[in-house]
């Protein structure tokens, strides 16, 4: 949620302020602000609404500086006005703080700071943290020191960045529960709530853990533990460059990366699996078949999106592990008490790494012994430093709000864990080869569905785009993808869709077909095809209006459908990443033929870091 960035070198501040933030907008906000320390103090102004609105008045109010900090917030304390809006100063206008998170003790310390002569002007918790470290600074206590002494205090989560425009060169940031990562440049040091606005200054990231907090100047960046201490940490290298996360010439960054998602699912299996030796590897994670053996049960845990890859991975690791697979809500996951113990295997799947329920139920997971996998996007992400093995999808940066290239490479990262699982188990390795063969041809496939289909699907969607209502049916593996599709619709259209069982369809939706009811179907050649060409003659038979993704060349499919759209041939477990597909452009077409904010969907963050 929400976005940070800090800067501190030679260059002038309020660009690179302003040019972080909008590479952060896709984060979710609702108002945004810079602070910036001049000669004599801290200027800060902020705007409700989007950057633009905090640009237009920075027309106005000229600032000039080397160091500053940028954030854009989506409201929990406090209306989204500007009032609320970050940077938070103290008394003295001297101390100034963003945040992201939530201060849970706030209510206390703001009860115990008022008493002590502190004036508020926000509803916000994060108004707490200024004054409490000027509340410390009172005894000529340093900057540093008495940032050190606030943050003892605070209890819940949080990512803090602050500066004194009395100690000026120097940040201090802080974080526990959502993300913070430092930009270590020539000169210039950067911190942000994450690497995008970090690419065009420098590749070189420490990510921080939790409890820990970092002091930086233009020169130096030092990193300090829970007690103090200072610990040396090696920066990562990140591959991405600043020309991947720009729209490259697309009207949104979601329709960029749907089309991306042949470059992205090859980089997922890419040196990941050799054909000629009907092998599957992964450097960072590999267990013995002894190992393997262990296992008795599965959990997958997971939110939004990714529990829908997640229940597409239950599918088909199910049949390759021989073991049973649960997948669970990262939201719900901890609060049912789980049978989980050392034989449990629990692979946590996150797009960025920093999803705060799902870490949060990967942590409950393995306090109870169970071993940990992580499928993330993110090099380094909280989620995939807890684990026992990762498999990252190689995506690349995803912007849009609405994920859709970060699904797909999910779902081929279970497709290889299944393959790997049936490595371990000694399955014949020429139906390893022939699995192998299938899945590198995808690419190809995706674009030749994207070639010949998009532009009917954005016919179809300037035919529906003012449906109140839209059911999606699928079954099998095509569940789960339903489920993806409606999500998808109603988070950047706004129409109220749900996805359901094909074969369910009869024990309640079934009552909402008619003639204005658009019915999207995912009914490609699997073995319960006949099934859903029963159930989707239920719907014909009330007036339904039927959309069906189907297999090219399905002329039975084709006569019963009202609009078909048709993907390329693959096996079964693949068929989902070609299935979505289509969705993902139904609902982003819809979306713009409505006039919506496809990238920024209202009350939407690319990143939920708090639950």
């Amino acid at each position: 949620m929400c976005g940070i960035i800090g800067y501190v070198g030679t260059r002038d501040v309020v660009p690179v302020l302003i040019g972080g933030l909008k590479k952060l907008e896709y984060r979710g906000y609702d108002s945004a602000g810079i602070a910036v320390v001049n000669g004599h103090g801290v200027d800060v102004v902020r705007a409700e609404g989007k950057l633009s609105n905090l640009e237009g008045k920075l027309a106005d109010h000229e600032l000039h500086g080397t160091f500053g900090m940028g954030h854009t917030r989506w409201a929990t304390h406090g209306k989204p006005n500007e009032n609320n809006a970050h940077p938070h100063r103290d008394c003295t206008g001297n101390v100034v703080v963003i945040h992201n998170g939530i201060i849970e003790n706030f209510l206390p310390l703001k009860q115990r700071l008022k008493a002590a002569g502190h004036e508020f002007k926000s509803e916000t918790d994060t108004e707490v943290v200024a004054h409490l470290i000027e509340e410390y600074r009172k005894d000529g206590t340093p900057f540093i020191d008495a940032v050190k002494k606030a943050l003892k205090e605070l209890e819940g989560h949080y990512a803090l960045v602050m500066i004194a425009g009395d100690d000026p060169g120097t940040i201090v940031a802080a974080k526990h529960g959502p993300p913070l990562v430092v930009g270590l440049g020539e000169g210039e040091n950067i911190v942000a709530s994450d690497v995008a606005p970090l690419l065009a200054y420098t590749r070189n990231i420490i990510y921080l853990e939790d409890g820990e907090y970092v002091v930086a100047n233009d020169k130096s960046v030092d990193v300090f533990g829970r007690d103090d201490a200072k610990i040396d940490r090696e920066p990562k290298k990140i591959l991405w460059d600043a020309v991947m996360a720009e729209k490259e010439g697309y009207r949104h960054y979601m329709l960029k990366e749907i089309h991306e998602q042949p470059r992205a699912v090859r980089d997922t299996f890419n040196g990941r699996m050799f054909e000629e030796s009907g092998e599957v590897f992964f450097n960072d994670l590999q267990f013995t078949p002894e190992e393997w053996a262990q296992f008795q049960r599965i959990h997958i845990v997971a939110c939004g999106t990714s529990w829908h890859a997640g229940t597409v991975g239950k599918f088909i690791l199910e049949s390759a592990a021989g073991i049973p697979v649960e997948v669970d809500y990262g939201s719900e996951y901890r609060y049912r008490d789980p049978i989980v113990d050392a034989s449990t295997l629990v692979i946590g799947v996150t797009q960025s790494g920093e999803t705060a329920d799902t870490i949060a139920a990967m942590q409950e997971a393995k306090a109870k012994g169970a071993r940990l996998i992580t499928i993330c996007n993110v090099i380094g992400a909280a989620a995939t430093r807890m684990s026992d093995g990762v498999i990252y999808t190689n995506a690349g940066p995803e912007i849009g709000v609405a994920s859709t290239k970060a699904f797909t490479t999910q779902l081929t990262a279970f497709y290889l864990l299944s393959l790997y699982v049936r490595q371990l188990r000694g399955h014949d390795k020429d139906d390893i080869r022939y699995a192998m063969h299938e899945l590198s041809v995808i690419p190809h496939k995706i674009e030749h569905l994207l070639k010949t289909q998009e532009k009917k699907i954005q016919q179809l969607a300037n035919r529906w785009h003012n449906a109140q209502d839209f059911l999606f049916l699928g079954r099998g593996v095509h569940y789960p993808i339903a489920l993806e599709g409606a999500l998808k619709l109603k988070e950047i259209s706004y129409i109220h869709a749900e996805g359901y069982p094909a074969g369910e369809m009869k024990h309640g939706p079934i009552a909402l077909i008619d003639e204005n009811m658009p019915v999207v179907a995912i009914a490609t050649h699997t073995p319960v095809y006949d099934k859903v060409v029963s159930n989707l003659q239920e719907v014909k038979a009330r007036d339904g209006k039927l959309i069906v993704i189907c297999d090219e060349g399905d002329e039975e499919m084709k006569k019963l459908a009202d609009e078909a759209i048709e993907v390329p041939w693959t096996i079964e477990p693949l068929q989902p990443i070609l299935a979505v597909i289509p969705t993902q452009l139904l609902a982003y077409y819809i979306a713009l033929r409505r006039g919506c904010d496809v990238d920024q969907p209202r009350n939407l963050a690319k990143s939920v870091t708090v639950e």
